[in-house]
């Protein structure tokens, strides 16, 4: 995956709650990711803005591909 395409389903599907690759603070219950010496992170946060848990990829691709998925699960969890 690349971030055009990664950028067109998050419009498509309207997911919400991320921070995509901002050097601002982590928000409450978001799903980001950032890149940092040469390796990209993806992280969920829970209500207090801590880190719940963080995935570490060698390549944007698998990266993009995590974080997409774990905004479709964000997106299901708060519909329910």
């Amino acid at each position: 995956m690349i971030r055009e395409e990664a950028m067109k389903i998050i419009q498509t599907e309207d997911l919400q709650n991320y921070n995509w690759f901002s050097d601002r603070g982590i928000y409450p219950d978001e799903v980001g990711i950032i890149m940092k010496d040469n390796t990209w992170i993806v992280y969920s946060a829970d209500e207090r803005a801590s880190i719940r848990n963080q995935v570490e990829f060698q390549n944007e691709s698998d990266a993009l591909t995590e974080f997409i998925e774990r905004l479709r699960a964000d997106k299901i969890l708060r519909s329910l």
